[in-house]
C-alpha cells in the first residue's frame, strides 16, 4: 500500500531551482535509497517533505493526507521522523535524555498536566526510558547499560545509533536517514547496515528513505533506488539498473568516463 506519494515537487530559492518536478512514491514497509552528487537536491527533498522548506509546486500526500503547508511539528506528529547529515545530538545530555527528546512529537502531557498531574508525567517518563532501552537494544545489547552516560562519551557509530533511536522514539511510519554512514570506517559501515536490517525485521511496517553516497550501503539496504541530479529525478528502479543508467554514470563520473 502506498504510504508516501509525491507528485511534481518543486522547490525554488529565488531564481535557483533546487527541485524540479520530482515524482516519488514509497510503499508501507519499503526502504528506498536516494543517491546523487552533492547539490543534487537530496537533502532539499527531505526538507520539503518535513516542512522546513515550502514547496513552490507539486503535492505531497502521506497516508492520504496533504502535507503541503503544514508546519514541521504537525508533520512529525503525523508520523515522519528524520536524522540529519550533521549530528544534532546534545552531547552533554545522557543517551536516554537525547532519545526522550525524540518522543516530544507524540507526548500527550501538557505543561498544566506536568504541574497538576505529576503521576501522569512520571508514568510517561518511565515508559519513555523503557522504549529508549528497547530501541537501543535493537542496535547493541550493551547500549541500554550506557543509557545514563553522556552521549559525548560514545564512539561515532554509537552516537549515530542514538540519533536513529531518537528518530524512532516517536513511533514514525516513515523514517528519513540523511547520510547515516558519514564519517564511518568500513567496519562501522558494515555494522550500520546490519543495524538497519534489524530495524526492518523488528519494525516491518516502517518505511525508510535513505540518502547515501556509499553505494555499498545503498545496495545493501534498499529495495528500490532513486537518483537525483540538478534537482531532477534521472533514474529509478533496482540498484543494478540505476547504477548502470547512463545519466547516473555521467553524474558521478563525467560524460567522457561514463562513455568509456
Amino acid at each position: 500500500m502506498r504510504l508516501l506519494d509525491v507528485q511534481g515537487l518543486g522547490v525554488r530559492f529565488g531564481g535557483l531551482v533546487a527541485l524540479d518536478r520530482v515524482d516519488l512514491g514509497v510503499d508501507e514497509g519499503e526502504t528506498l535509497g536516494m543517491i546523487g552528487p552533492n547539490g543534487s537536491g537530496k537533502t532539499t527533498f527531505f526538507n520539503a517533505l518535513t516542512g522546513l522548506y515550502a514547496p513552490a509546486a507539486g503535492s505531497v500526500r502521506f497516508a492520504g493526507r496533504d502535507l503541503v503547508g503544514l508546519e514541521a511539528h504537525r508533520i512529525a506528529r503525523l508520523g515522519i521522523a528524520r536524522t540529519f547529515q550533521a549530528s544534532r545530538l546534545c552531547l552533554g545530555l545522557s543517551v536516554f535524555d537525547n532519545i526522550l527528546i525524540g518522543m516530544h512529537a507524540r507526548r500527550t502531557t501538557s505543561l498544566l498536566d506536568a504541574v497538576v498531574r505529576r503521576g501522569r508525567l512520571l508514568a510517561e517518563m518511565r515508559e519513555g526510558v523503557e522504549r529508549a532501552a528497547h530501541l537501543l537494544a535493537l542496535f547493541n545489547r550493551e547500549l541500554p547499560g550506557r543509557g545514563f552516560e553522556r552521549v559525548g562519551q560514545l564512539p561515532q557509530i554509537d552516537r549515530r545509533r542514538v540519533e536513529i533511536c531518537r528518530a524512532l522514539a516517536s513511533r514514525p511510519r516513515l523514517l528519513l536517514l540523511d547520510e547515516p554512514s558519514a564519517g564511518m570506517n568500513p567496519e562501522e559501515t558494515a555494522e550500520l547496515m546490519r543495524d538497519l536490517g534489524v530495524v526492518r525485521e523488528e519494525l516491518p511496517g516502517l518505511s525508510m528513505i535513505v540518502i547515501e553516497h556509499d553505494m555499498f550501503v545503498i545496495e545493501g539496504v534498499s529495495q528500490r533506488v532513486v537518483a537525483l541530479n540538478y534537482g531532477r529525478k534521472i533514474a529509478e528502479g533496482p540498484f543494478a539498473v540505476v547504477a548502470a543508467h547512463a545519466e547516473v554514470r555521467e553524474a558521478y563520473l563525467g560524460r567522457e568516463s561514463a562513455r568509456a
